[in-house]
């Protein structure tokens, strides 16, 4: 059994493509290895971060944010855009690991806070975010598909 302690941390590869694309396919969005490869270099920015856990060199999850500067303040908000944890090492801690890692890059980059999505299809993600002080009550999102 994996807990925190034993959770590393590090910054997404192209090696690793195989291992995320399976985690996002699993989790309902399908995508191949070539796939994420591409991603993973829109991502290769100073305001993107791609960060994969592991444990004895098995990819548990991993966490994908971006930066953005606001206009209407003269500061930033970290935006988590994706976040998986295999369905085997979930209530380990992994996601509790990942997204303290989104927080320290949201200091690291000066964000006034970092904001994250959970669906309604997705009752243990939200209540995770719940659990670690984020408002819920901030639900002012709204998208139109192109």
């Amino acid at each position: 059994m994996t807990d925190a302690a034993q959770i590393q941390l590090r910054p997404a590869r192209p090696e690793d493509a195989t291992a995320i694309a399976a985690l996002l396919t699993d989790e309902g969005f399908p995508a191949g290895p070539s796939d994420i490869v591409d991603r993973l270099g829109r991502f290769a920015t100073p305001q993107s971060r791609v960060i994969v856990a592991e444990h004895d060199q098995v990819i548990l999850g991993f966490i994908a944010v971006h930066a953005m500067a606001r206009f209407e303040h003269g500061d930033w908000i970290v935006r988590i855009l994706a976040l998986v944890v295999d369905a085997g090492a979930r209530e380990r801690g992994v996601g509790r690991t990942l997204m303290s890692e989104a927080e320290r890059v949201g200091h690291e980059l000066g964000a006034a806070f970092v904001e994250v999505t959970a669906g309604h299809h997705r009752p243990e993600a939200r209540h995770l975010y719940e659990s670690l002080g984020y408002d819920s009550t901030v639900t002012t999102y709204l998208r139109k598909k192109l």
